[in-house]
């Protein structure tokens, strides 16, 4: 029953008419901060790291107020006022993971459309209103109110469970946060084009069997990259080739033609990246390249 309401309330056409522009205004604060908004969106993206730094957030404040409930808990059976101390240092720790989690999820959420954008905005909407709950909490404690505290942060660690089950939806269901990219890797050279297709600075769609690659000829040097952009499975043909760079056409990831790595963001996991040569008239692609 839960989980029909949760998802019968993530379909709601208002989160359409707050989520885009707000998700426009998150990113027009980037954008106009220049190569700097640029740097800190794709450190936030986790574009360093090789996978988001959205999950890394999300399991402290979730892992920290189920310590302080536990500690809460055993003060109350042994009435040890020092196991509700250490239940105090613990929601401070939930609390400063959930900024963490807010900021980069928002970031995160920024670069997704539809039904997982919709899903998303209740997601994150939930857990400020969880943390809100919590923080509320944590001021009563720390009074002459602990009794009540107790049930303020309860009440947002309830909450922000129903938002968790949301999240794992985004990331299990909808494929947010995981690379769309994967792709058969060959295991021998094989011929996907032939050579007169691809001319210089152009790049085009190829396949071996349910297997699709970005084949982009520049300088005169054929690479191969797999076609789909590893953030939500952009058409990377379709996109912009710039030097030495391929951008996605849907939210503007860029990956290194040479290796895959990730330039910039929304993607943080680096686009398979595979062998390719021109050989008797035809382009191959051969197994992944040793660096991916």
């Amino acid at each position: 029953m839960a989980e029909t309401q949760l998802q019968a309330l993530a379909n709601a056409p208002w989160l359409d008419t707050v989520g885009k522009p707000l998700a426009e205004a998150v990113k027009a604060l980037f954008d106009n901060a220049g190569p700097a908004g640029r740097t800190l969106k794709n450190l936030l993206h986790g574009t360093w790291l090789g996978h988001p730094v959205h999950p890394i957030f999300t399991d402290l404040p979730l892992g920290a107020w189920t310590t302080a409930i536990a500690l809460d808990a055993q003060e109350a059976m042994t009435g040890d006022a020092g196991y509700g101390r250490a239940a105090d240092v613990a929601l401070a720790v939930g609390l400063a993971g959930a900024v963490g989690a807010a900021v980069t999820g928002l970031n995160d959420w920024s670069e997704t459309d539809g039904q997982a954008k919709r899903q998303g905005l209740l997601h994150g909407l939930l857990n400020i209103t969880a943390t809100s709950l919590v923080a509320t909490g944590f001021g009563l404690r720390r009074g002459e109110s602990r009794a009540t505290g107790r049930v303020f942060a309860v009440a947002g660690y309830g909450l922000a469970l129903a938002s968790a089950y949301l999240g794992g939806d985004l990331v299990y269901e909808k494929r947010i946060g995981v690379t769309h990219a994967a792709v058969a890797e060959p295991e021998t050279f094989t011929p996907v084009l032939d050579s007169a297709k691809l001319g210089d600075e152009d790049m085009q769609k190829a396949t071996i069997e349910d297997a699709s690659f970005l084949l982009v000829r520049q300088h005169a040097k054929v690479c191969a990259l797999s076609h789909s952009c590893a953030h939500m499975g952009g058409p990377l043909s379709e996109g912009t080739l710039k030097e030495g760079s391929v951008v996605c056409p849907w939210h503007g990831s860029e990956f290194a033609l040479e290796d895959g790595r990730v330039l910039n963001g929304p993607a943080a996991e680096p686009q398979p990246c595979f062998e390719a040569r021109d050989r008797d008239g035809l382009i191959e692609v051969g197994p992944p390249l040793s660096t991916q």
